[in-house]
């Protein structure tokens, strides 16, 4: 692809590495930028050093947040006994989508992955285990993504805690094998949820 300008030729190529984006996409995405009042263009490219510079992770679940503890985790009303663990902050944002789960998440950023590298370790699982073994959770609910990674992820965790006194379920398996739980709808992952059963009986 030839371009006219070096400088939207580097537009192009910055915009074209986010997922999903080829050079075609991100050729008309800056070019409607271009189009647009500079304020605006100012506001999104503000908008985006904000975001990557003072955004943190919650220190309780792992989520995004701007603060210390996120608005789920800081919120009396939500039932502190479950737990919902699911591999990153889009599943969270899906789940909630359905308004039929009450209790805290934990956020794995991530699922073990030996062909990518990705070992217990590089997640979430210890601070997982740390607040299981305080003994006011009731119930931990795996909510991830029905594939073999999600799959082995869950295993390897229900091995972590199986000792501490605390109902371990996962979500029903209305979702289909090999879906991402992101793309799931709204109802099937709301009954999913509502009608989880537990880890032991989905080993059959």
């Amino acid at each position: 692809m030839d371009f006219s300008s070096k400088l939207l030729e580097q537009a192009v190529n910055e915009m074209a590495q986010l997922p999903g984006i080829g050079k075609r996409t991100a050729l008309r995405m800056v070019l409607h930028l271009l189009k647009q009042p500079k304020e605006q263009t100012l506001a999104m490219t503000k908008a985006l050093d904000a975001f990557r510079t003072e955004v943190i992770f919650c220190a309780q679940c792992h989520n995004l947040s701007d603060v210390v503890l996120c608005e789920i985790c800081a919120s009396p009303s939500r039932d502190a006994t479950q737990l919902c663990v699911v591999e990153d902050i889009r599943d969270v944002m899906a789940i909630e989508n359905t308004g039929q789960f009450k209790g805290k998440y934990h956020v794995l950023n991530g699922v073990i992955s030996p062909i990518d590298g990705i070992g217990p370790h590089d997640l979430t699982i210890n601070s997982l285990v740390e607040k299981v073994s305080l003994g006011t959770i009731k119930e931990v609910i795996f909510a991830l993504s029905a594939t073999m990674e999600g799959d082995t992820t869950i295993f390897y965790i229900n091995k972590q805690i199986h000792a501490f006194e605390v109902k371990i379920s996962t979500i029903a398996r209305g979702i289909p094998v090999g879906d991402e739980l992101e793309y799931t709808d709204e109802v099937t992952l709301g009954r999913s949820i509502l009608k989880r059963i537990p880890y032991e009986d989905s080993l059959s």
